[in-house]
């Protein structure tokens, strides 16, 4: 074996996937095809989860860092810090359980040190060109009846092409974080079913010379407008004849050139625009697809790999770096023998319904924004209703997912099976189980740098240590009720008995050792 995992994709998904594997104790190797790190300033920030997510494995500083830059050009490129649903900018943010503005080329830096330094490789200039799994893996849905399987056979053979020649590296298991047009997806035969664009956005940053119209909605569709940044958001279908091919001129792939862009503008606004330059460019539609299963034996999903969606609301890389939260912890205890391989099938059950959840939301605010008089008059009575704190509130969770709970195997009362926020913890530092007085506080996020799981326990119930049996951390608080969590944060147990704990410690971190 060349690694425990393959990782096909080194951007943030694959990066932070890798990290937590190394972590975990496997030995995961990155394959990349791009021979240096993409400076496309794709996503613009991170959600409260990926956020909170990244302070506990010690990236807390890195963030704080870039967030005052990214938060000054979010207000520059769209006028306000709120955040938005279809564009309606009313949002506010939960301070408790706040986001990042941070680009994803500078993310990607911090997550390649933070991989770096966790002695994780990292092939660039290897793209992946076959997938051979062992005959033995149950590789056509085979397993406990939501497509996973159970049997993994020997390992998967990829074969890369480098500019050397073709390259055979083998492993354990591979996971797809190569993004939505994913190979690995391809090549395995994921189902991948969902919704074709009904709108798509051409933008970049642009200089014009003369006159710009007014950026807004119009009949045919939106001009957006911010600082430097120009686009135009139409159904999917404009500019685009009966039987007509697509051309360099009109995606869907290759650059967004000032041409194309120019009439994108004049379709929707009726004006002729001179543009003098256009860079930094980007074209997306919003389909909405999803990967029926994100396990095919030893072969599994991750990211935009497993889902594609509209990119409004700025979910899509909080999204994908929750999936590998929720698999590397699982797959590198597989690995080291710690827990059984019926853990890996708990993946697609926790992270399909997270996925389904912003689908329906990027659908719904797809419709928001598609042009017309009906829309309109939606769009008008939806900006009433965010005026309601209570709606505010709902539609920012929605779009953060502070408020998902996975269903876990076992009767568990909410707040199990959420994410746990950052908690101020009170230290028991003395044998006699008492606070000492002397003001030992610290925060949750740096009881989970190590990536085990935690058991926070009060000095009435420290005795329940002894069931932990060196599986997990144990910390005795003063301040809160006893938690069991999870190396990704999910509440596995809450103040409940000796026997629902032992059994939370068995489901995640396998039998006593």
């Amino acid at each position: 074996m060349d690694a425990d995992v393959i990782i096909v994709g080194a951007g943030p998904v694959g990066l932070l996937l890798a990290a937590e594997l190394r972590l975990g104790g496997a030995h995961p190797l990155v394959v990349e095809r791009l021979d240096e790190p993409a400076e496309q300033t794709k996503a613009r920030g991170i959600g409260p989860l990926a956020t909170e997510a990244l302070w506990r494995r010690g990236l807390g500083p890195q963030l704080d860092q870039a967030r005052p830059g990214g938060t000054r050009d979010l207000a520059r490129d769209h006028g306000t810090t709120l955040g938005h649903f279809a564009n309606l900018h009313k949002l506010v943010p939960d301070e408790r359980r706040r986001g990042t503005q941070i680009w994803q080329p500078e993310l990607e830096r911090v997550l390649t040190a933070h991989a770096e330094e966790l002695g994780v490789r990292i092939l660039r200039g290897h793209r992946l060109v076959a997938l051979e799994p062992d005959p033995g893996s149950a590789h056509a849905g085979a397993g406990d009846g939501d497509g996973d399987g159970d049997g993994d056979g020997d390992g998967v053979t990829i074969v890369v092409a480098t500019s050397r020649g073709e390259r055979r590296l083998r492993a354990r298991y591979v996971v797809g974080c190569d993004g939505g047009h994913s190979t690995v997806r391809q090549l395995a035969a994921f189902p991948f079913p969902g919704t074709p664009a009904l709108l798509r956005t051409i933008a970049g940053r642009v200089r014009f010379s003369g006159p710009v119209p007014a950026p807004g909605r119009y009949d045919t569709g939106t001009f957006l407008r911010g600082g430097d940044m120009a686009g135009v958001t139409e159904p999917a279908a404009a500019g685009h004849g009966p039987g007509r091919r697509a051309t360099a001129e009109h995606g869907p792939d290759g650059p967004v050139t000032a041409r194309e862009l120019a009439a994108a503008i004049r379709r929707v606004t009726g004006a002729d625009v001179r543009i003098e330059e256009i860079h930094d460019d980007r074209r997306f539609g919003d389909q909405a697809r999803q990967a029926a299963t994100y396990r095919l034996g030893p072969v599994f999903l991750a990211g935009d790999a497993a889902h594609v969606h509209s990119p409004s609301g700025g979910q899509g890389l909080n999204l994908g770096l929750m999936d590998a939260m929720n698999l590397g912890w699982k797959l590198a205890a597989v690995v080291r023998g710690d827990a059984p391989p019926a853990l890996l099938d708990t993946y697609t059950r926790e992270r399909h319904p997270a996925g389904e959840a912003v689908l329906r939301n990027t659908r719904a605010q797809s419709a928001l924004l598609a042009p017309g008089p009906h829309v309109d008059a939606l769009r008008d009575v939806m900006d009433e209703v965010l005026d309601l704190p209570a709606a505010n509130r709902y539609f920012t969770e929605l779009l953060s997912g502070v408020n998902l709970r996975y269903d876990l195997p076992y009767p568990a009362p909410a707040p199990a099976g959420r994410h746990c926020p950052d908690l101020e913890l009170v230290i028991v530092n003395d044998d006699d189980g008492r606070d000492s007085g002397d003001g030992a506080v610290s925060r949750l996020h740096e009881h989970l740098r190590t990536g085990r799981g935690l058991l926070l326990l009060t000095p009435r119930t420290r005795d329940l240590a002894r069931y932990a049996a060196g599986r997990v951390e144990v910390v005795t608080v003063t301040n809160t009720e006893p938690l069991l969590l999870r190396p990704d944060a999910v509440i596995a147990w809450q103040a409940g008995d000796e026997a629902s704990l032992a059994v939370a410690l068995d489901t995640w971190f396998g039998p006593p050792r």
